[in-house]
């Protein structure tokens, strides 16, 4: 049975170390998912390339467990399954002026305005049964505040904070209606255009950092597997796989 075909159970805690680490302990204990792992503060908060997420109360900290029938090279197209349903359930909260200046961006963030207002970490792992593939799908949403040293622009839906449980109730309609789109892969062509529909710096000239080296060209959107298509020259096309992106405003 599907995501989009029984409802994923919830699963609340007031603090802890990460979302993720405790849909790895459920997991480990036998939890066949779907389920929803949300707490109010984290201890030990992390996104992208073992970075620190700031997690203070009054924000969205959840995470998706599940599984699924698929091979961990396309388990990787989940982190634009699960952007696009965090775009949506940010789209459904934000002070209808500012719709404009949302925007995704490669590979796993919500901007608004240029600033991080969202995130999202896809992990995955075989089941301990050996039954499928197990996802665990991260998101963090800032709903009441934009935490501060984070040493990047920040931004937040500067709503209250008890609108953390709408924003998750959004949050979880619209990703059983991504996955069912995304159909395990079947349907990527249609996640791709929709992502980069909303995409950052689409078609504009941008630096990609790639283990602190820099690499400068126009964003071209992604490729069938979700990989950034980097122009850099005339005919020239680089295919980055993993990397930061930032505006090239000399470019």
């Amino acid at each position: 049975m599907s995501l989009t075909e029984r409802a994923a159970a919830i699963l609340h805690f007031e603090t802890l170390d990460s979302t993720n680490e405790e849909a790895e302990r459920q997991l480990a204990a036998g939890a066949e998912g779907p389920v929803w792992i949300v707490a109010d503060e984290q201890t030990d908060g992390r996104g992208r390339s073992g970075r620190r997420w700031h997690s203070p109360k009054g924000n969205l900290y959840a995470s998706l467990l599940l599984r699924l029938n698929i091979t961990p090279s396309i388990a990787t197209q989940l982190s634009f399954v699960a952007a696009l349903a965090a775009y949506e359930a940010v789209a459904r909260h934000l002070d209808p002026a500012k719709l404009e200046g949302l925007r995704l961006k490669w590979p796993n963030d919500v901007l608004l305005d240029g600033a991080k207002l969202a995130g999202v970490l896809i992990e995955s792992a075989a089941a301990p049964d050996r039954r499928g593939l197990a996802i665990i799908a991260g998101i963090g949403i800032n709903v009441s505040h934009a935490p501060a040293d984070t040493g990047r622009a920040v931004a937040s839906l500067e709503a209250a904070p008890e609108d953390c449980a709408a924003v998750l109730a959004s949050l979880a309609q619209a990703f059983g209606t991504w996955l069912a789109r995304w159909q395990e892969g079947g349907g990527f062509a249609e996640i791709r255009e929709a992502w980069m529909a909303r995409a950052f710096a689409l078609n504009e000239p941008i630096s990609v950092d790639l283990n602190g080296s820099s690499i400068r060209g126009t964003f071209r959107g992604i490729g069938q597997t979700g990989a950034l298509q980097l122009e850099t020259g005339p005919g020239a096309v680089l295919t980055v796989n993993a990397g930061d992106i930032y505006p090239d405003f000399h470019g």
